[in-house]
């Protein structure tokens, strides 16, 4: 299995280094990945992908792994892209898709990237891994851990979702509940790496995460018949599957791939109860500064500073695009009405990215026939916690004269 990387480049400065190494960040700054792409060009053709498993591994020449028995897969990627009229016709819009990413190993985005990472992480050899973690990302790096027998150790909010907890118990690693945030947990992570021997798998802390979630934009070049969207909206906590899109469209573009130069424009979602990315970009500035008080229902936005700050602002101005921030409590409402109109298991942070999509389409940044993707990152039921119904209880012997027109009941009987 050939690899096509060329070297790895320091994203803050652009210095050369070392690929076939064990690599962690540069100046303290995450890492590309980089390729020979005049080499891929001529080892495969994109209609070859067609034939290939529907993984993520089908656009193994776009990936750093070298041996195929080092990938560590659970069968990820390869989610569907869905059209979702009725929830777009309610926001003003003709042409609105919804990629599903809940339908990943461990129901969430993660899987890609953490796929990727425990793969490298295989090749070179670690046995130990640990995480910080507001849920998802945890419950999968456990479970691809547990596939590649490495013992794993993950570090989440004391508040974090409990389905997200005892997923990660599940698949047996070591995990802590932290009185703090996400922020608070790389802390901890930090301070064991070397009196603990564990290998840091903290988001862009090493350079395949990026990766793995860049074949998010691969799938959906491919999906769209080698065109891409107009507008990408997508929920921003650390920020990797943003980076790591945008990573992808300027690959295959200078691979030639693309039927068009055009490039969507990128939207990062935040919610006001923690919004750097939204702050810096407004203000025009390159790097964020630290969100105080983060809290959010979406724990995947609770992500006061991240360390790819600088690239994912970058991504956004590069593609003309934009970051907004939406109304904390209403990101339930959201939720509701995106699984009711699309039959999608919608998570806390798509629902805001619904809310985005709203804004942006009254205010006229969105076109009513642009053609709009929102990423679903996470299933609807790994958070149950948000939930707080009272159902109407039926009697077993009642006798209730059903009709089309019967009122939804009230009350128990």
């Amino acid at each position: 299995m050939p690899s096509f990387v060329s070297h790895l480049e320091g994203a803050i400065d652009g210095a050369i280094l070392e690929p076939r190494t064990v690599q962690t960040l540069h100046e303290n700054r995450p890492i590309w990945v980089r390729y020979d792409l005049d080499a891929v060009r001529d080892a495969v053709r994109k209609e070859d992908f067609a034939s290939r498993a529907p993984t993520m591994w089908r656009y193994r020449e776009l990936l750093p792994i070298e041996d195929e028995s080092d990938i560590v897969t659970l069968g990820e990627g390869m989610t569907p892209l869905l059209d979702s009229p009725r929830l777009g016709a309610s926001l003003g819009l003709n042409d609105l898709w919804i990629k599903d990413e809940s339908q990943l190993p461990t129901g969430s985005f993660k899987a890609r990237g953490l796929c990727a990472a425990v793969s490298m992480a295989t090749a070179f050899g670690q046995k130990r891994v640990a995480i910080p973690t507001a849920g998802n990302a945890g419950g999968a790096l456990a479970a691809y851990a547990a596939r590649a027998g490495m013992e794993s150790f993950v570090f989440m909010p004391k508040d974090t979702p409990t389905v997200n907890q005892f997923e990660a118990v599940s698949f047996g690693a070591k995990v802590y509940l932290v009185d703090g945030v996400i922020t608070d947990c790389g802390k901890i992570v930090a301070q064991g790496k070397e009196s603990a021997g564990w290998f840091d798998m903290s988001t862009l802390k090493e350079p395949y995460r990026i990766e793995g979630k860049k074949t998010m934009g691969l799938e959906i070049a491919e999906q769209f018949d080698w065109n891409l969207p107009d507008v990408i909206i997508y929920p921003t906590g650390g920020g990797t599957g943003l980076i790591g899109m945008w990573k992808a469209f300027n690959e295959l573009r200078e691979l030639g791939w693309l039927n068009s130069e055009k490039m969507p424009r990128m939207v990062s979602v935040q919610s006001t109860g923690c919004c750097p990315v939204v702050i810096a970009f407004e203000a025009g500035e390159r790097f964020c500064t630290f969100f105080e008080n983060a809290s959010t229902v979406a724990k995947g936005l609770r992500v006061p500073a991240a360390i790819g700050d600088f690239m994912i602002l970058d991504a956004i101005r590069e593609s003309g695009g934009t970051a907004i921030a939406v109304e904390e409590e209403r990101i339930p409402g959201w939720m509701r009405k995106g699984a009711s109109l699309t039959g999608i298991s919608i998570c806390p942070e798509t629902a805001a990215c619904i809310g985005a999509v709203e804004s942006l389409t009254a205010s006229g940044w969105i076109q009513e026939d642009e053609r709009i993707v929102i990423f679903n990152c996470g299933a609807l039921q790994k958070n149950v916690d948000l939930f707080d119904e009272h159902l109407p209880v039926i009697r077993a012997d009642a006798e209730i004269e059903w009709s089309s027109d019967t009122p939804i009941l009230e009350e128990s009987l």
